[in-house]
Parts: C-alpha cells; structure tokens; sequence
C-alpha cells in the first residue's frame, strides 16, 4: 500500500482525501507504520473538524426547556425538582446557575445528560 501523504488538512479536498487515507489503513496492525500514519492522519482530521465544525457549549438552560417541552411540562413544574420559584426562575433566567445537586436532580427526575447541565469554564 502508497504511505499516505501527511500533513495539515486545509480544505475540504484535503480533508477527503484524508478519509480515503484512513479506510485505506482502517486495519493497520498496531505498532506498524500504517497504524502510525494511521493515529497521525486521525490526530489530523480531528484539527480539521473541530476548526471547520466548531461545536457550541452546552446550555444548561436550553437542555431544561428542551426536556420541559419533550415531556410536556412548564417551568412551574421544576419547583420540585429544584426548590422555589424564585430559585428556578433565578436558573432559568440564567441569573443563578445549577448546584451539583440540582444537576443530580434533574438527571434523576428528567433524565437530562449530566453532560449538558455543565457549563464548560474557560
């Protein structure tokens, strides 16, 4: 098999070019120089698509509305999850933010990923 070309994904051809390369190498015996080139031209796609692709942050607040409107409930409805009004109307106006607990409780309660209650720090 050609040894693939390596070096740092610029473009869309580029980037498919680099595809190719991996299936090509999908099966590489670890350790050898195509499982090398291999992890490298991984290592490469994967700059490529987070500068390309870039991915929001999770919103703790749009993922509690998202499940409140896939189960059919209000706001009102996580006093119970959360305590007070005030304190749910606080988090959803994103003027307080979420509690280790509460981010417990509302993967217990409405099964919302922990991923997207925790806000990334910068």
């Amino acid at each position: 098999m050609k040894k693939p070309k390596l070096k740092v994904i610029t473009n869309e051809r580029d980037y498919r070019r680099a595809l190719r390369a991996v299936e090509a190498l999908w099966n590489a015996r670890p350790g050898s120089e195509a499982h090398d080139s291999l992890e490298v031209l991984a290592l490469l796609l994967e700059d490529y698509e987070k500068r390309t692709f870039p991915m929001e942050e999770p919103d703790p607040v749009a993922a509690i509305r998202f499940r409140l409107d896939q189960a059919g409930m209000e706001q009102k409805d996580l006093v119970a999850i959360l305590g007070s009004r005030s304190r749910v109307s606080e988090i959803m106006s994103r003027k307080r933010g979420l509690t280790v607990e509460m981010i417990r409780r509302l993967f217990d309660e409405l099964h919302i990923p922990m991923e997207a209650l925790i806000p990334r720090q910068a």
